[in-house]
């Protein structure tokens, strides 16, 4: 369908609308997912949503379309010519970052929607969302020098750290965020260290 009359809605309006929704959905669920709190959260009228949207359904899977999009724009921003794992990770850590700013629940709705188990949605989910993750961890390790580990060292496992490093640094700043053009460089060098000390426990000795 359309969402024409959305999309016309300042862009201030139109990320409130879809943080409230966000929120809700990650809170309580689809099915529990009450339109009563997202209009509330949102401060409009519950016939204002209805006149963007036809229904709940509606507006919940334009959030996954939308989230998806932003998605491959991440991408789309990551220097594949960079081989080295964690500079490439660190460009896709601050990149989602700077998204964080703008929708703080992005990537737990995205997380909420595979665990969705109400069958009004969960085959659609399941076909929009089928390889989605394989995709994105191709496209995530894509180019990458895997010979710059240590021989001892099992890559799978190394990378479940990395990404649990980066999982659990991003969530220690969210409040941060909130003001990250200011905070940036402080970010990236805190960030930075964090490295360093992976990288001493993965990497091969440089010559």
């Amino acid at each position: 369908m359309s969402y024409s009359k959305f999309h016309s809605l300042p862009s201030k309006k139109q990320v409130r609308i879809m943080n409230a929704a966000m929120k809700q959905f990650v809170q309580s669920g689809y099915e529990k997912a009450s339109t009563n709190e997202i209009v509330k959260e949102a401060q409009i009228s519950k016939g204002s949503l209805f006149n963007y949207f036809h229904n709940k359904k509606d507006l919940y899977f334009y959030l996954i379309e939308n989230a998806l999009k932003i998605v491959d724009v991440i991408f789309a921003e990551v220097d594949i010519t960079e081989r080295d794992l964690f500079k490439r990770l660190s460009q896709i850590g601050f990149i989602k970052l700077k998204i964080q700013q703008k929708y703080p629940l992005l990537f737990d709705f995205l997380k909420s929607t595979q665990l969705e188990q109400s069958p009004e949605v969960k085959n659609e989910i399941d076909s929009i969302m089928m390889n989605i993750l394989n995709v994105s961890l191709s496209r995530v390790y894509e180019n990458i020098d895997f010979s710059k580990f240590r021989d001892d060292v099992n890559p799978e496992k190394a990378l479940h750290i990395l990404n649990w490093t980066m999982l659990g640094f991003a969530e220690a700043q969210k409040e941060k965020i909130k003001s990250f053009e200011s905070v940036g460089i402080e970010l990236m060098a805190e960030w930075d260290e964090y490295m360093k000390m992976l990288k001493r426990a993965f990497y091969k000795e440089e010559e």
